[in-house]
């Protein structure tokens, strides 16, 4: 487009009246020309050259006013071709909007004809289905004639007819739902009962697995197989899968359970020895059924030996814990399951044997008993075992009573002596009890072992010893007796506590210490641990207990004692002594209390022997420690010099001349005798020289 037509197209501007910013801009302008006129031509001399500054700001303003025209004049072709723009938009728009308005119009006039068309694809659709029908007819109308012959088949066990047969009439469902837009035909309702009773079909014959592999594998293979071929079956029909794989390992689980653990199997009373005893034969036979006949006739992935050896254990799991759920098992029961499912069971006769191969292994499995029937099948065996035993052993001395009490005179052994057999027929039940449970475990062994200890303890206490003293004997005849068995309570007492002093030894190893002096976490774990191994004593009737907890505390006092004698810390001035003075103070009421709640009456502890050496320590003079040595030698008087020199080194300011002054009040006058019912104590505690300490060397209790 030329200039020209441009400009005729191009709208004329309005004239409007004078900026405001121009008029103020010519107000500033001008005063600014003024100040500056008034400083130039201030002086006379200077107005020789106002012709010469008027010429040159006549040319400055022209050159001014052209470059304003200059720049308002592009400024105004700018507008000019914006709008000529705009409007030629304008015009594309109306174009735009004219032409949809058109194609929405021919959009409506193509709906409403569609809608004239929708009869006739309607009957396009059902000429489409009537025609496919007529197609498909007769295979329809011979539809009902091969339900029915599907389901002889099935009655006759011809189950890969059957499903070949099925499978035809599914796929004929398939092809005449998909022209008819997914519309089912009543002609094949049947198809789903008929699947059903193939299902059921092939469900029963694996049921039977077992019998079918000794008497008709083809038919358990013709299972198996259209449990296969149905797992990779696809249909374009919305059915559940019917997951006949599942039911037949389903179905071979539940056959085998059926056949060895039905409710009509299991035991009843005193029936429990012949069951396992047959168990012990069936199952292995079974599991080598299974690997020779039964694997054959099933793919490999099925893992047959394993299933088989799997659900065996299962079943015969869940069959013993609804026995013991059931009434409590009598002793030889009890004896016999413990026996058969911890060793028979696991044995080379059964699931250990060589013969049978790896797959059979359940030794990964869940135990047949879980530790809580084993034990409580334990405690009831050692129960019922511990009832009779305790009434055997009344009746034979009920019945030793009696022989004793006789006119004639006993009998007497090779020395003359008068011999019973009671003790020895005594102990050989006994041990006859205790050899038997090791057949089963440890754990029922120790059982035992404490029973038999227990009745052993009970029989020695029984109040018919008294019996056995006739009226006219003078009273004491029976001391000597009772004075071995109270020898063989302390040795009992010794051996049990020999226990004790392993644990309390490593202990006392950092005893005295300069933590020791300033924290009781040493005998905190003394004492924790003395409790803890005390508790077990609530088990010991009396007057055993007493001797147990005496002989326990006095082993605390003799391995304290044996610490504070060994040299392993010299006090380094008076604050340390007041400090190991109170930290024997402490000890002791700690101690003292901790045996007070064990039960062990105040009179008879070990425990005052602190507070003795305390005051031995707490002495400030040094010059008096001879009285306080003569004092400690009159309540203890088995301390020697060199427990004396001992403790004065643990002081730590004990001159030469006091040492001896202190030793020799030892040696000064009788030696005092010891107080009623005392008991040795620093007799039994080593100095410091390489030896090693022990709970009773030499005491009363060996």
């Amino acid at each position: 487009m030329d200039s020209a037509a441009r400009d005729k197209t191009q709208p004329v501007l309005p004239t409007g009246p004078e900026w405001p910013e121009q008029e103020k801009a010519e107000q500033l302008a001008r005063g600014a020309a003024l100040k500056w006129a008034s400083g130039i031509f201030y002086r006379p001399e200077q107005l020789a050259r106002l012709g010469q500054y008027r010429s040159r700001e006549v040319q400055r303003t022209c050159s001014l006013e052209a470059r304003i025209k200059s720049v308002v004049q592009s400024y105004l072709e700018g507008v000019k071709t914006g709008v000529w723009q705009l409007a030629q938009a304008l015009e594309a728009v109306r174009g735009a909007h004219e032409a949809l308005g058109q194609a929405h119009g021919l959009l409506r006039d193509m709906a409403e004809a569609a809608q004239t068309l929708e009869p006739l694809r309607e009957q396009v659709v059902q000429h489409k289905q009537l025609q496919a029908l007529s197609q498909l007819l007769p295979r329809l109308r011979a539809v009902p004639a091969a339900v029915a012959h599907t389901q002889t088949l099935i009655d006759a066990q011809r189950l890969l007819e059957a499903y070949v047969s099925l499978r035809e009439l599914e796929q004929l469902q398939e092809e005449t739902c998909a022209p008819l837009g997914g519309l089912e035909l009543p002609v094949f309702e049947g198809l789903g009962p008929l699947a059903e009773a193939l299902g059921q079909a092939v469900e029963a014959a694996a049921g039977a697995a077992g019998q079918l592999a000794r008497k008709d594998p083809a038919l358990l293979v013709a299972a198996v197989r259209v449990a296969e071929v149905d797992a990779g079956r696809s249909t374009s029909l919305e059915q559940a899968p019917r997951d006949w794989r599942q039911r037949c390992l389903r179905a071979l689980q539940q056959g085998l359970e059926r056949v060895h653990f039905r409710t009509s199997l299991q035991p009843g009373p005193g029936a429990l020895a012949k069951w396992l005893e047959a168990l012990r034969v069936a199952l292995p036979a079974e599991l080598a059924m299974a690997e020779a006949l039964v694997a054959p006739c099933c793919p490999p992935h099925y893992k047959v030996v394993q299933l088989w050896a799997h659900t065996l254990h299962d079943g015969l799991r869940r069959c013993l814990q609804q026995l013991l759920e059931g009434p409590e098992l009598e002793e030889a029961d009890t004896f016999t399951l413990l026996h058969w499912a911890l060793h028979v069971y696991q044995g080379p006769e059964m699931m250990g044997s060589l013969e049978l191969g790896p797959e059979a292994d359940v030794s990964d499995l869940e135990p047949l008993l879980t530790l809580e029937n084993i034990e409580q099948l334990e405690a009831t065996f050692v129960a019922k075992v511990q009832a009779k035993v305790a009434q055997w052993l009344q009746k034979a001395l009920d019945g030793e009573v009696v022989e004793w009490g006789r006119e004639q005179e006993p009998d007497t052994d090779l020395s003359g002596f008068y011999h019973s057999p009671l003790p020895a027929i005594v102990l050989q039940i006994l041990e006859e009890n205790i050899r038997v449970t090791r057949m089963v475990s440890v754990s029922l062994q120790q059982r035992m072992h404490g029973m038999a200890l227990s009745e052993l303890s009970t029989f020695l206490r029984s109040s018919s010893v008294s019996v056995l003293q006739p009226e006219w004997v003078v009273p004491g005849v029976l001391a000597p007796v009772e004075a071995e068995l109270d020898k063989l309570q302390k040795r009992i007492c010794r051996l049990v506590l020999e226990a004790l002093l392993a644990e309390l030894q490593p202990l006392f190893a950092a005893l005295p210490s300069r933590r020791w002096l300033s924290s009781p976490e040493l005998l905190d774990d003394v004492c924790e641990r003395t409790a803890r191994f005390c508790q077990n004593f609530r088990h010991v009737r009396n007057p055993a207990v007493q001797l147990l907890l005496v002989e326990a505390e006095r082993t605390v006092v003799l391995q304290y004692l044996s610490a504070l004698m060994q040299g392993r810390l010299v006090c380094r001035g008076a604050d340390e002594r007041t400090q190991a003075a109170e930290r024997l103070q402490h000890d002791a009421a700690q101690l003292q209390e901790l045996f007070l709640g064990l039960g062990l009456e105040e009179s008879v502890q070990c425990v005052p022997v602190l507070l003795a050496l305390k005051e031995l320590l707490n002495l400030r003079d040094p010059t008096l420690l001879g009285l306080e040595v003569a004092g400690l030698r009159q309540q203890f008087p088995d301390v020697s010099e060199d427990h004396v020199s001992a403790l004065l080194d643990l002081r730590g300011d004990v001159s030469r001349e006091q040492r001896l002054a202190a030793l020799s009040s030892l040696r000064a006058g009788p030696q005092p005798s010891p107080p009623a019912g005392h008991r040795a104590l620093f007799s039994l505690v080593p100095t410091p020289a390489p030896s090693v300490a022990s709970c009773f060397p030499s005491g009363s209790c060996a």
